[in-house]
């Protein structure tokens, strides 16, 4: 599942959602500036994650206060420099959700895509 040859690839596996809003935009970070490092990057949203890429959700959700951006800020950084952004179909179901619910451009995965990306990856980090 990994496009490129000879680059670093590194997946982040995101599994905090919209009830641990801090711990929401440093994934996106991290990732952005993997993936401006010319390595190749994805996030796998898994359990709570996939809350995070609601539609109505990526504008409100942010630090307290004025401080900082909203994490659609952090979605097009990534978005903006190649991060893939995955998501576990069972978790969809488990948060009620559907793909037609989330943002653009994400794609839904099976358990063993997500090990093949894993087994494959440099790095993986979870959140």
């Amino acid at each position: 599942m990994w496009t490129g040859e000879g680059e670093a690839k590194v997946l982040y596996v995101h599994t905090h959602g919209v009830e641990d809003p801090g711990r929401c935009a440093t994934p996106f970070f991290l990732a952005a500036a993997a993936a401006a490092s010319d390595c190749e990057v994805a996030i796998y949203f898994t359990m709570y994650g996939p809350t995070l890429l609601q539609n109505d959700v990526v504008d409100k959700i942010g630090p307290k206060g004025d401080r900082g951006q909203p994490l659609r800020y952090f979605i097009d950084q990534a978005r903006g420099v190649g991060v893939r952004f995955l998501v576990c179909q069972p978790s969809l179901e488990l948060n009620d959700l559907a793909l037609e619910d989330l943002i653009d451009d994400v794609e839904m995965i099976g358990g063993a895509a997500f090990n093949d990306l894993a087994i494959d990856a440099d790095a993986v980090v979870s959140f």
